[in-house]
């Protein structure tokens, strides 16, 4: 696994270390974490604000279309495409992969 140095403020490495033990974690995992929830977070923004797509949030954050859908979901956000246009193309799909 690569390793990668980062500089923190003495308060953001407190936080680190409090959210580390509240989890029972090690501070390089909840690190980490905290880094993909970042770009979850900034991913979103743009989808919101129209500066990306939802294939490419998808692709992004390696998520299917449908993980992508839930996850706007859960965030309060519309997709471009509805349930029922969703499971039509799931259908499609199904019948060119046969």
């Amino acid at each position: 696994m690569p390793v990668m140095s980062v500089r923190l403020s003495e308060q953001e490495l407190k936080r680190l270390k409090t959210l580390a033990k509240e989890e029972d974690k090690e501070k390089s995992s909840v690190a980490g974490e905290l880094l993909m929830d970042g770009l979850k977070y900034k991913m979103l923004l743009a989808y919101k604000e129209g500066k990306v797509s939802l294939a490419k949030l998808s692709k992004s954050l390696g998520m299917s279309l449908s993980e992508a859908i839930d996850l706007l979901s859960s965030f309060g956000l519309q997709s471009p495409i509805s349930y029922d246009d969703y499971l039509k193309g799931v259908e499609t799909a199904r019948k060119a992969i046969r």
